[in-house]
């Protein structure tokens, strides 16, 4: 059912709110929203809009789901383990049952300078889902050319930090002043050392409020209400403290937003392989050709065990733990060494 002819009665509580109404409902249901990552804070944000109605949604992230995911991952539970589903398939089924009159789209990929445009290029909003600074910093190259809003959010340990962006391109269409980018505000380089959730842990709760906010954040993008956060909000829910930080806003030196040199966005696409902090894993990129999951099941039968799906081909060899995935890339567990991986993957996969 097109968003435009979709009932309202189901939303008929968020419309009886003074600042949305059945105006801002029906923005919320013409618009397009793009997160990238679907693990934590990409679940709730989804988990959020769907149910506020945001007429299309369409959610990318590069993994499967796993045993450690459910202690904050909101949309999966132990049969998406068992059935070794994608992030992006799991949460997509799972928010159908939750709202099957808005459009939702699970894209399993990997988020990169060779699809970030064509993902992020109809979209009216697009959310920080990831888990890395590389992802984001793309992101925000990305949207810079696009001239698309975004909301960024990260959580680690007890606390997190959001940020909302929008660049030359989005003031017009949302109705808001431009404000800097992420590397106005974090600096021209991710960082190489920071923690993770995979490193110090990361509570379920915090994970909720930071993305919330988020969420509360799209909403107002979305519909042209209420005040953005105009600087950095930082909250810890072990210590209980809350800031809003003001930021510096635009530099006019900053690579990105002052002198468009989006140097993430136009580096070479689809690295052959990179380390996933934290989870004595590799990704490496293979051939993009899609492989025949059931020929090579069966010619790596003898070698391990083998088990395979719609969406993802797993194989259990010497030790390792190899996750093919339809796009040809592959996740490698047992090694932080990404010759081995690559090694391993042309051994067992093809180069």
């Amino acid at each position: 059912m097109p968003p435009s002819t979709t009932p309202l009665s189901r939303y008929q509580r968020q419309m009886l709110f003074f600042g949305l109404g059945e105006a801002g409902q029906r923005k919320l249901l013409d618009s397009i929203v793009v997160i990238i990552g679907c693990g934590a804070t990409g679940t709730v944000l989804a988990n959020h809009l769907a149910r506020a109605g945001v007429g299309r949604l369409r959610l990318v992230d590069r993994d499967f789901v796993e045993m450690t995911n459910l202690q904050r991952q909101l949309l999966f539970d132990e049969a998406d383990v068992t059935a070794g589903l994608p992030k992006a398939i799991a949460a997509e089924r799972r928010l159908r049952q939750v709202n099957s009159e808005i459009e939702i789209e699970g894209v399993v990929a990997d988020f990169n300078a060779g699809n970030a445009l064509e993902l992020l290029g109809d979209a009216d909003l697009a959310l920080d889902g990831s888990d890395n600074f590389e992802a984001r910093y793309l992101l925000n190259d990305a949207c810079l050319k696009l001239g698309l809003p975004w909301v960024y959010t990260g959580v680690v340990a007890s606390y997190g930090m959001t940020a909302t962006f929008v660049p030359d391109g989005a003031a017009g269409k949302v109705g808001r002043a431009v404000t800097g980018c992420l590397q106005c505000l974090l600096g021209a380089q991710p960082s190489a050392d920071g923690a993770t959730c995979d490193t110090v842990g990361v509570l379920g709760p915090v994970v909720s409020v930071l993305a919330s906010i988020t969420a509360g954040e799209a909403m107002k993008l979305l519909t042209g209400g209420g005040d953005l956060n105009s600087g950095l909000i930082h909250f810890d829910i072990w210590d209980n403290s809350f800031a809003q930080f003001q930021t510096a806003g635009r530099k006019s030196d900053c690579p990105a937003c002052g002198q468009h040199d989006y140097r993430f966005l136009n580096a070479e696409s689809g690295s052959r392989s990179a380390i996933l902090c934290g989870r004595n894993a590799v990704q490496v990129s293979g051939n993009p050709t899609p492989p025949d999951f059931a020929r090579l099941a069966e010619r790596l039968a003898p070698l391990g065990e083998i088990n395979h799906n719609a969406y993802l081909l797993r194989a259990m060899i010497d030790g390792y733990e190899i996750t093919l995935f339809p796009d040809g890339r592959a996740i490698i567990k047992g090694t932080e060494n990404p010759d081995l991986a690559r090694s391993l993957y042309a051994r067992y996969i093809g180069s």
